[in-house]
């Protein structure tokens, strides 16, 4: 079947490997950098972060989840989970910091993250909508083929215009992080290195995305209905 080809893992297998490789090392690197100190905890280096930067109106909450921390733009709420919140260690005050780095993005405007944050609905109803639109492709024509990849391409892009974003916030955070004295040399060490671990992660998402749009547009150019 279509969706069963060696082909495709022929494709995918890099990102996959990848994947699996950033994956463990940002649960190993996470664990080393949780038993380094610093001087704050996760929401207090936050919340002097954004009081700096003027973003007084960021709210700090508490949520569920390992590795779960995420900034919600749309309510202007930084969600931090329990060790990061409330741990004094370098991993949580680099986790925390990435995670105001996009609160500050957001304060200021950051093109790639207003197209990102403008390309999730798209991005959302692409994921969702290709592989129907690719398998009734494989039983009603290439229209609903090429109509699922299509739908895929967006999901590719938020992909893409992800990785800037991330990147940046990363950049931030490590500046701030030594700027304002939250960690010291070991600190600093051991936030590079979850933070660099964390964005191999995206970046393997993001190839995985791109060789599966490029394995779609190769089966319906070379014309297989198998």
């Amino acid at each position: 079947m279509f969706w069963f080809d060696p082909k495709y893992l022929l494709f995918v297998s890099p990102a996959i490997a990848l994947m699996i490789w950033a994956q463990f090392r940002v649960k190993s690197t996470y664990a080393r950098a949780m038993r380094v100190d610093a001087k704050l905890s996760g929401a207090a280096a936050a919340r002097y972060l954004l009081d700096q930067a003027g973003c007084h109106d960021v709210n700090i909450e508490e949520t569920h989840g390992t590795l779960s921390d995420h900034y919600d733009p749309r309510h202007r709420v930084l969600r931090l989970s329990s060790d990061v919140y409330h741990n004094h260690s370098a991993a949580s005050v680099g986790i925390a910091a990435h995670e105001a780095g996009h609160a500050l993005q957001h304060a200021s405007g950051y093109m790639p993250l207003a197209i990102r944050s403008a390309a999730v609905p798209a991005a959302m109803f692409g994921s969702n909508a290709a592989m129907i639109l690719i398998i009734m492709g494989i039983f009603f024509g290439k229209f609903f083929l090429w109509a699922g990849i299509i739908a895929f391409a967006a999901f590719v892009f938020f992909q893409l215009v992800n990785l800037p974003v991330e990147f940046d916030a990363s950049n931030r955070a490590k500046a701030m992080l030594t700027e304002y004295n939250i960690v010291d040399g070991n600190g600093a060490a051991a936030v590079r290195s979850v933070l660099n671990a964390a964005a191999w992660t995206y970046v393997a998402a993001t190839l995985q995305a791109v060789m599966t749009l490029l394995y779609y547009i190769s089966r319906a150019a070379g014309g297989s209905r198998n």
